[in-house]
């Protein structure tokens, strides 16, 4: 081969398919099997540009082109091919991987796509998790690879992630969780023709390791209560969890009667944010300032026994003008001072649901694309994808654990192993 032939050869454009090639197969296509089955379109010509990377790549390592004289005598040179399957996105084509004499040869392009060649399959379920519609997928993906795609072929490719979902929602659990919160975020649902606002309850957990994780979505049925809190919290035994030592909930109903039930050990810590939001919409604007002013000194005195005061004090200076503000408070205070029982690093992980809150802000960026959800199936797959895409960033564990974890040996040491 001469040198021309040779520079030629290594041009990577050389090994990629020509536009003319890829209109003239996409113009014999008849079905979605002709572009993404076992035979199809993006398979074939996927293979040939792959088998053309490796002939390059075991260019590179031999030092010179096939037929080159000065491969001659250099100590070892091509040998022929072996057949490989590589996986498509229904099924496994073949392709043709070069050898070298000696066998020192591995292919590490091959490598890179071993286990998933359908970069356009991972794709489209990666921009379904970022929440974009099925028009705007179609629109990107024609931007980017010139491929049209119906809406039913992103719907195909998107459905084989319910699989997952339903592994993920009953994947075995850690046996104790020192701290569980519980909290609902909202979606727009189809049901029997009609568009409800419906609650997806969401259970994030913090294991003995002091790393987060959501341990479940279970979307509301119109009629939560003590049954359906019921229905989850056994769902969680059935996983694997023995115990929980503090669940911290947003005044969720029925769910203290349902958790000690199946948990009749772990302590209520009621969300003191969600409750002064709650007693707040009882004032008027003009006494705001000075109503959260009187709170603040209730949850953020040094004991139980000086916030109990400053309850009475409260009382004392708004009961008469806002007495269902007040009277809330005085209704749950036991569940809404569990944390004065623990030291500040505890108190700092318990007092609030907003662990759980800024997962559902993250989430909230997914579904506002959403106007609503054709199935309750739909919702979870598409929360399930941005969970996934959330969580993978939860590799440190909650600050401060070590000492954290510490007070809580100290505390539950005969629900700790040690």
């Amino acid at each position: 081969m001469t040198e021309k032939k040779a520079r030629k050869r290594a041009n990577p454009q050389d090994y990629m398919p020509e536009a003319e090639e890829v209109a003239r197969e996409l113009s014999k296509a008849g079905s979605m099997d002709d572009f993404f089955g076992k035979e199809g379109i993006f398979a074939r010509l996927f293979a040939n540009t792959l088998e053309q990377m490796l002939e390059e790549e075991l260019t590179d390592q031999l030092g010179y082109e096939p037929y080159e004289v000065k491969g001659r005598n250099s100590g070892n040179s091509r040998n022929g091919h072996y057949s490989k399957k590589v996986r498509t996105s229904e099924g496994d084509t073949r392709i043709q991987v070069p050898r070298d004499r000696n066998g020192d040869y591995e292919p590490k392009v091959l490598r890179k796509y071993a286990s998933n060649t359908n970069e356009l399959e991972e794709k489209i379920i990666g921009l379904y998790a970022k929440g974009m519609s099925t028009r705007d997928i179609q629109d990107t993906l024609h931007d980017l690879y010139g491929v049209e795609i119906s809406a039913q072929a992103i719907s195909t490719i998107t459905d084989k992630v319910w699989s997952l979902v339903e592994a993920w929602q009953s994947r075995p659990l850690a046996a104790i969780y020192p701290f569980v919160f519980l909290d609902a975020i909202h979606l727009k649902l189809r049901r029997e023709g009609k568009i409800e606002n419906t609650a997806v309850y969401v259970v994030l957990g913090v294991d003995l390791e002091g790393h987060r994780d959501i341990l479940g979505h279970w979307i509301g049925d119109g009629a939560e209560g003590a049954n359906f809190w019921l229905s989850v919290v056994t769902d969680l035994q059935a996983r694997g969890v023995e115990d929980i030592l503090i669940a911290c909930v947003d005044g969720l109903t029925g769910f203290k009667e349902a958790i000690q039930s199946v948990f009749p050990l772990t302590q209520i810590q009621r969300c003191v944010i969600h409750q002064i939001r709650h007693s707040l919409k009882y004032v008027s604007w003009k006494d705001r300032k000075a109503f959260a002013a009187s709170l603040r000194a209730i949850y953020q005195a040094p004991t139980l026994e000086q916030a109990e005061a400053n309850l009475r004090h409260l009382a004392e200076d708004w009961a008469g003008k806002y007495a269902i503000a007040v009277k809330s408070w005085e209704n749950n205070w036991e569940d809404l001072t569990t944390f004065f029982a623990y030291p500040a690093e505890i108190r700092r992980i318990i007092y609030t649901t907003n662990s759980v809150e800024g997962y559902h802000r993250q989430l909230r960026k997914v579904i506002k694309t959403k106007s609503s959800f054709p199935a309750p199936e739909a919702a979870r797959k598409l929360l399930y994808l941005a969970t996934m895409d959330i969580t993978r960033k939860w590799t440190a564990p909650i600050r401060d654990w070590a000492l954290v974890l510490n007070q809580l040996v100290i505390r539950f040491e005969d629900r700790i192993p040690i």
